[in-house]
């Protein structure tokens, strides 16, 4: 394919987001035999990067960030992979095949693969932008935190109670810090799990001294050169040296919908991950689909397995060789001593199974929906979440007090071998 006369550079393959998705999607290529030219954007100077324990190992301090990196630096060269690090791609011309760089540069493609993922979402309130309010998305953000304490912040108010807050709450904790989470809604993980698991992790932060409240709002940030409390909307005031704000994402889909391509929040991709643009892709946490395992809804995933799984799609897909992206979901997350693995999606499940006792730490949560098996969200329960991944890919009609009797195996209720 020819080079536009648009820009100084072409690439045959030019991949925008040198996250999970992006640098997959470039192995992927390479592994389906494709021989054209890779380019890999990416707006943060390292090479890709797992991102996951950014609120984890990594801000704990249990694993140096060489220990992050998806490959060590000269496997991209060996792949034939151009890194093009440290630029950010601000618009793309879908007629032009072009996409032009925040250093006003620009570069053609014969396909683009929009890999671009998200930024955390701030907060709107006055304040929301002093220093010491904090995310955890990228590795400066994690490394920007940890600064803040090594420099002796030792009272912390995160807002959020999702994953990424309650990760955050359980590493500042074990580092000594005085935590106090705060979360909008009437329980932490509303959006993505039931009310059991919910309780269960609350009362789980509290017992190890997290000052956790629900249905509490925020009304501004309080400082000057830096934080210094949070005022809520009831007037009190939270004294603290920094604010870690952990309340989902705002995918990075703006160059994508001004040159055409049909989204809302995240740009729509059909089932091999295709947007409505030409020879146009997106995969990961930006990209809008309709999953099976939602009832056909239109979703976005925000996980590896999407990550990965999304970027084989768009790869054999470039090299040909269609398939409809029909992955099973699964999610996980590390708090103090607790795994959690989540397969399947719970959102619009109208019962749940308790399987196991929350009291000795290990148990699952199986949701259903009109009968069949939707998730199971396994705390400490690898067995669990392996055989239970059959009745969620089967949409398995089992009998609730079979699910909760611990004595009869979940590959068993999956082969019917248990009788009801």
């Amino acid at each position: 394919m020819p080079t536009p006369e648009a820009g100084p550079g072409h690439s045959d393959v030019l991949i925008v987001g040198g996250g999970q998705a992006g640098a997959h999607a470039a192995l992927s290529l390479r592994q389906q035999g494709y021989s054209g030219t890779v380019t890999i954007v990416g707006r943060e100077p390292d090479p890709p990067y797992e991102r996951p324990p950014l609120s984890k190992e990594y801000l704990a301090g249990d694993k140096a960030f060489e220990r992050l990196h998806l490959r060590p630096r000269e496997v991209w060269a060996e792949k034939d992979v151009d890194l093009r690090l440290g630029r950010t791609v601000v618009a793309v011309d879908a007629g032009a095949k072009t996409v032009t760089l925040d250093d006003g540069a620009r570069t053609g493609f014969g396909t683009l693969i929009w890999a671009a993922g998200g930024d955390a979402r701030r907060l709107t309130c006055e304040g929301a932008e002093l220093p010491g309010v904090h995310t955890v998305r990228h590795r400066a953000d994690a490394d920007g935190l940890r600064a803040a304490i090594e420099a002796g912040a030792r009272r912390a108010v995160i807002v959020g109670g999702g994953y990424i807050g309650l990760e955050a709450a359980a590493v500042l904790t074990t580092l000594g810090l005085s935590v106090t989470l705060l979360e909008a809604l009437p329980r932490v993980l509303a959006r993505v799990a039931g009310e059991e698991l919910s309780a269960f992790y609350a009362a789980e932060h509290r017992g190890r001294g997290v000052d956790l409240r629900t249905g509490v709002v925020v009304d501004r940030i309080l400082g000057g050169d830096t934080v210094t409390g949070v005022r809520l909307a009831d007037g009190s005031v939270l004294d603290c040296d920094l604010v870690v704000v952990g309340v989902g994402i705002v995918p990075c889909v703006g160059p994508l919908l001004e040159a055409g391509a049909a989204g809302g929040v995240g740009v729509d991709v059909d089932a091999v991950c295709r947007t409505t643009l030409p020879d146009v892709y997106a995969i990961g946490d930006c990209a809008a689909h309709a999953n099976d395992f939602a009832d056909g809804a239109v979703v976005r995933l925000e996980s590896v397995q999407n990550a990965n799984d999304m970027a084989v799609v768009a790869a054999k897909s470039i090299c040909g060789r269609p398939e409809a992206y029909t992955a099973t979901p699964w999610f996980w997350s590390t708090q103090y001593d607790l795994k959690l693995q989540t397969i399947g999606l719970s959102a619009g499940s109208d019962t749940t199974v308790v399987r196991g006792d929350p009291a000795q730490r290990a148990f699952s949560v199986i949701s259903l929906r009109n009968g069949r098996v939707v998730a199971l969200d396994c705390v400490n329960s690898v067995k669990d979440f392996v055989q239970g991944r059959a009745l969620v890919e089967k949409a398995a009609v089992v009998a609730p007090a079979l699910l909760a009797d611990s004595s009869s195996a979940l590959k068993d209720l999956a082969a019917g071998l248990v009788a009801p």
